[in-house]
């Protein structure tokens, strides 16, 4: 009778079974950034209501949910220094004084600057919001024309080159309004030349936000027509 045979078959040393590998978990791809489809017009609305027209649409937006499509809404200003003369008496002597003040005024009385992505909904809502003109150069059937992007750095106060190659101030300059203009007569208040009286012949016009107005005055000196420089705020208007 034949030997059993093991059905097992003899024993033989395997190499052990590795572990599947852990699948590996790829980064999400960054998701580029929103193009930004939106750009700058500007709207003709009514002079002396731009703060409230701007509420109003700005309201609107929210209440219709043009969120997507609406940026802001801008008013441009600029601040104006006022010089004003003030007569003072004291111990019976009057006195000017000048008393200075800065204030900001509308650049661009009766328009506003928007923000948007140009399309029916948007030029409905403006449309429709009392006190709104129009887009300016757009019209029936007539899509605007967007301000261009060295217009809106500036407006925005953004450093740009000016046109003598230097960088604007942000916030723009300050405006010195004067009293007086080219041709009229005044009086120098103190210096060398005080009390005396000439005419305006130049007013300079100031290069910076760090420079002033200087008045060049034509007087009479010894029997012979002189013109003096003079610093703006040193000379009151007769």
């Amino acid at each position: 009778m034949p030997p059993e045979v093991d059905a097992a078959g003899p024993e033989v040393d395997l190499p052990p079974v590795a572990e599947p590998a852990a699948p590996v978990e790829e980064a999400p791809a960054e998701e580029p950034p929103p193009v930004n489809t939106k750009k700058w017009y500007i709207v003709k609305v009514t002079s002396g209501r731009e703060e409230s027209i701007k509420a109003a649409i700005e309201r609107k937006v929210r209440i219709e949910g043009l969120e997507p499509f609406f940026g802001q809404v801008h008013i441009p200003v600029e601040r104006v220094q006022i010089v004003k003369k003030v007569k003072e008496t004291k111990n019976g002597e009057t006195t000017t004084k000048e008393k200075r003040a800065v204030k900001e005024t509308k650049k661009y009385p009766g328009y506003l600057m928007a923000e948007v992505e140009y399309c029916d909904a948007i030029q409905y809502l403006f449309r429709e919001t009392s006190g709104v003109g129009d887009f300016v150069t757009g019209g029936l059937g007539r899509i605007p024309s967007p301000m261009e992007e060295i217009d809106v750095q500036r407006m925005l106060g953004e450093n740009v080159p000016a046109e003598d190659g230097k960088k604007g101030k942000k916030g723009g300059k300050t405006i010195v309004k004067l009293d007086y203009e080219k041709g009229d007569k005044v009086r120098a208040r103190e210096g060398a030349f005080a009390n005396m009286e000439g005419e305006v012949k130049d007013i300079s016009v100031p290069k910076d936000s760090t420079e002033s107005p200087k008045v060049t005055v034509e007087v009479t000196i010894f029997g012979r027509p002189v013109q003096i420089e003079l610093e703006h705020w040193q000379v009151d208007k007769v």
